[in-house]
């Protein structure tokens, strides 16, 4: 009885240390784990690594221009999120006096050039330009201020991200076919209504 229980330490010994060999040294064991901090061959470790940052922003630039839900992992932090989502297509649902701005500024500061020689008309069409932003901060503020109250309906308050009501404000005064990522549902197509 004894010896097999000798046998079998000294098999065990020799499993753990390798079969004839000595226990290396932790000198030893640690020059064994190390790793050059560049590899060998630079050219394709730089070629591999391109590789991998064309697929990323190839499946983020995707991401932005499709909207998936599926790649939403791909979309930057400040895009992610059921509730990011929900606040896009709340925006997107709805027509906003925000995102006719940016036509309507460009088409007035052409028309304050041409009539330059016009003072009145000139000052009229500058009013004009306040009232429209005016206008789409009004309608931001009201868009804002009914999203919150959907959002507390619909997620608890630690779900809410900060700066939400920023994020649907700025969404708001950007022209519907330059919003990313793009809009996934049409006008009318409240989520609060559709169970999304």
């Amino acid at each position: 009885m004894s010896k097999r229980k000798d046998d079998s330490t000294i098999e065990t010994t020799e499993t753990l240390a390798g079969k004839g060999k000595a226990t290396p040294t932790r000198k030893q064991a640690e020059a064994a784990r190390q790793r050059p901090l560049v590899a060998g061959d630079r050219k394709e470790a730089k070629r591999r690594q391109r590789e991998r940052q064309n697929e990323y922003y190839a499946k983020q630039r995707e991401a932005m221009e499709t909207g998936d839900p599926r790649l939403e992992k791909y979309l930057s932090p400040r895009d992610q999120g059921p509730v990011r989502r929900f606040v896009r297509d709340y925006v997107d649902a709805r027509w906003s006096i925000g995102e006719l701005f940016l036509p309507l500024a460009f088409l007035i500061l052409i028309a304050m050039m041409l009539t330059g020689r016009y003072p009145a008309l000139a000052m009229s069409l500058t009013a004009a330009m306040y009232l429209i932003v005016l206008a789409g901060l009004l309608d931001a503020a009201v868009l804002v201020f009914f999203l919150k109250r959907r959002l507390k309906e619909r997620f608890d308050a630690d779900q809410i991200p900060k700066w939400t009501g920023f994020y649907a404000f700025s969404r708001a005064f950007m022209l519907r076919r330059f919003r990313m990522p793009r809009p996934q549902v049409k006008r009318g197509e409240w989520p609060h209504k559709q169970g999304k």
